[in-house]
């Protein structure tokens, strides 16, 4: 999962991306404000941005239509100190809204999981399948399959989010530090190192291609 935190501390970002990294296989961008974030938004997906309010309405009732936009699916968390403006965040088409956030990085993570819970998983169980996330293991009917790095990171990514098609560019930018220097061919590599390894075992295909579309986990 790709987050983008905007108007945050390096430090702080860095205290909650260790929150984070419990629950999630996650790549946390910051951004300084809105303009930057504008930056970030423009080039990269997201499925999750939290906010720290800076008090300008305008700018980031802007920025929330641009972002939702784009990409509907996207969850928009606010950081405020403004305990009056609830009912203004949410008309703004916000997804959730914290107060006094600034020495518990640890509340933030909890948050982020109760709205992104669909996504967050230590393991996959299906029938004979185990994807273990959490320690980067792959059993099938007892039997280890070996996948490491990217390509474990790609699978665990489709598997969380089964039946659903993602593009090449956007599991780039989910999984990738820099994603505008991935190819797509580094991901047509890495499916095809997915199939051959799991068709050996399995002796079927997980991973299905959606013809113009990109690939979805389907066991």
């Amino acid at each position: 999962m790709r987050i983008l935190t905007v108007g945050f501390s390096d430090e702080y970002v860095k205290e909650l991306e260790k929150e984070l990294e419990k629950y999630f296989i996650c790549i946390v961008d910051n951004a300084k404000d809105m303009y930057d974030a504008t930056n970030f938004t423009d080039f990269r997906h997201y499925e999750l941005v939290i906010i720290v309010d800076e008090g300008v309405k305008f700018s980031l009732e802007r920025y929330v239509n641009e972002v939702k936009k784009k990409k509907s699916e996207t969850k928009i968390i606010i950081l405020s100190s403004n305990t009056k403006a609830q009912s203004a965040f949410f008309d703004l088409g916000v997804d959730d809204v914290v107060y006094h956030h600034c020495e518990h990085p640890d509340l933030i993570a909890a948050r982020v999981l109760s709205n992104m819970r669909h996504l967050f998983g230590t393991q996959v169980n299906i029938e004979k399948l185990v994807i273990d996330i959490a320690n980067k293991k792959i059993e099938y009917d007892e039997k280890i399959v070996s996948l490491n790095g990217k390509t474990f990171d790609i699978l665990a990514y489709l598997a969380l989010r089964k039946q659903r098609v993602f593009s090449k560019d956007e599991i780039i930018n989910a999984l990738w530090e820099e994603p505008e220097y991935v190819s797509d061919n580094t991901v047509e590599v890495a499916i095809n190192q997915i199939r051959k390894r799991l068709k050996s075992i399995l002796g079927f295909q997980v991973i299905h291609t959606v013809r113009r579309r990109g690939y979805k986990f389907s066991y």
